[in-house]
């Protein structure tokens, strides 16, 4: 553990409610929002100043004390837990959660790191505008995490990720220096772009401490569909008869398996399924126009559904006919992992594969898993349109233990399904991070150049190792 002696050299630079040191409010912040990894420190550090950022920083490289930078502690694979041992302090940025800028005529915003998504989104709304990047923990992560991450959402098949809604960064860099990166520039070409290094580095080479994201005008009217379709197949040549037709309308398409359907009727309460027929495959779709058009959104996606069914593209389809029924819809796809943990134990993964081998993927790697783990069973659902699903793998039936499943089957579960990605030409990781969790997955699957440089950039930025330590680098013994 750290020394009391050094935390006292950071309460006074950063004040009496700048530190916190009682063991009972440290104690939510150790653990990740899976429950699966735990960690411990010493004190949480709250600055409230990019100036305070960077003079914590630079006091952290005199002490040599490690920082894990953290938001609103939402990582999905332990990306901003501390080390068990004590060794690191948390650098938490809740506490800078302003809204620097919002501008209509710009479509900007400036948020610091701290900002809440959901804060964001109702403050867009405000003027007209919205932030198209939403997801299950709109309402405690943050701007800051967001960005680290590159996170991605439902709406990724029409904006993109958040490398592509960031306009520009503010980032202290881990001699508490500060990069100065938020003005909007479209063209800049002084060498190296180093807003995008800082994206998705998970805080590893300096802390995120502003943004400057890109917003679009608000929605006027969409319609919401859900489809049940054969195969996976059928329901990306929907997406492509969709995009044919609407263009860039289409906001978002999610594709869930029946199984994933039946679990959310089983354990969320006041859900149904939208259609009578139970197909094998489900896909919900949005269509918004941020103009008034005519025809409006709902007469284009009942067009679209039509010739899907005339095709035999779509066995059973409706689209909701009020602001309620579409988010009894969304609900569905919001409630699927919730709906997964109390199912049972089950092993999850964030996974892509080019977008025209998914369809192939979700049908044989689930009944690969299937055979080579008897009594499991796999399944999959999330964003078909971007080559990006959670892929799960469920203990057998009667699983009482948890946690001795996973430490009995884990790692072999893991390399199985990883390894099927990569065949496919994909990624281990798609929207969560690296975090802990996949990191010596990552050193056994990357090629030699991809960890080679991945280790250079973290050396050049950080050759102290204090940042985020124990995250997204493979360990020289793991690759």
């Amino acid at each position: 553990m750290i020394q009391p002696a050094l935390i006292a050299r950071f309460s006074e630079l950063l004040g009496p409610s700048g530190v916190v040191t009682d063991p009972g409010d440290i104690a939510p912040w150790t653990t990740d929002w899976r429950g699966r990894f735990h960690g411990a420190a010493g004190a949480i550090l709250a600055p409230t100043t990019t100036a305070q950022v960077a003079a914590t920083m630079a006091l952290a490289a005199e002490l040599r004390v490690p920082l894990v930078p953290q938001g609103g502690n939402t990582s999905m694979v332990g990306g901003a837990t501390p080390p068990a041992d004590g060794s690191a302090l948390i650098l938490s940025l809740r506490r800078m959660n302003a809204i620097r800028a919002m501008s209509a005529v710009d479509d900007l915003a400036v948020c610091e790191a701290g900002v809440i998504l959901s804060t964001l989104h109702d403050a867009a709304a405000a003027i007209g505008r919205r932030f198209p990047l939403s997801l299950g923990a709109k309402g405690s992560a943050t701007i800051g995490g967001l960005v680290s991450t590159n996170a991605g959402g439902t709406q990724v098949l029409r904006h993109g990720t958040m490398r592509a809604l960031v306009e520009g960064i503010e980032a202290v860099l881990p001699d508490g220096s500060i990069y100065e990166g938020l003005a909007p520039l479209r063209k800049d070409n002084r060498g190296y772009d180093l807003r995008q290094l800082l994206i998705g580095a998970e805080g590893t080479i300096g802390i995120v401490t502003a943004a400057a994201l890109r917003l679009v005008p608000a929605i006027v009217e969409r319609a919401v569909g859900w489809a049940g379709v054969a195969t996976p197949e059928d329901a990306l040549a929907l997406l492509r008869l969709a995009e044919a037709e609407l263009g860039g309308s289409v906001e978002g398409f999610e594709i869930i398996a029946d199984d994933g359907l039946g679990h959310v009727l089983s354990h969320i309460p006041g859900t149904r399924s939208p259609i009578a027929a139970r197909t094998p495959w489900h896909v919900l779709i949005e269509v918004d126009h941020a103009a008034a058009t005519d025809p409006g959104p709902a007469a284009q996606l009942e067009a679209v559904l039509s010739q899907a069914l005339d095709r035999g593209l779509v066995q059973d389809a409706a689209i909701a006919t009020n602001e309620a029924q579409a988010e009894a819809f969304w609900r569905i796809r919001e409630s699927l992992s919730e709906a997964e943990r109390a199912q049972g134990p089950a092993l999850q993964y964030d996974i892509s594969v080019p977008v025209a081998k998914m369809p192939a993927f979700m049908i044989d790697a689930a009944a690969a898993a299937e055979r080579a783990f008897p009594g499991t069973t796999a399944s999959s659902f999330g964003h078909l349109g971007d080559g990006n699903v959670h892929f799960h793998v469920r203990a057998p039936k009667g699983t009482s233990n948890g946690p001795d499943w996973i430490a009995a089957q884990g790692d072999a579960i893991n390399a199985f399904v990883h390894d099927a990605v990569v065949a496919a030409g994909g990624s281990i990781s798609a929207e969560h991070g690296i975090g802990q969790m996949k990191r010596a997955e990552l050193g056994r699957l990357a090629g030699p150049a991809r960890i080679a440089a991945l280790r250079a950039i973290k050396s050049a930025f950080d050759p102290l190792g204090l940042m985020n330590p124990g995250k997204l680098i493979p360990r020289p013994e793991e690759g």
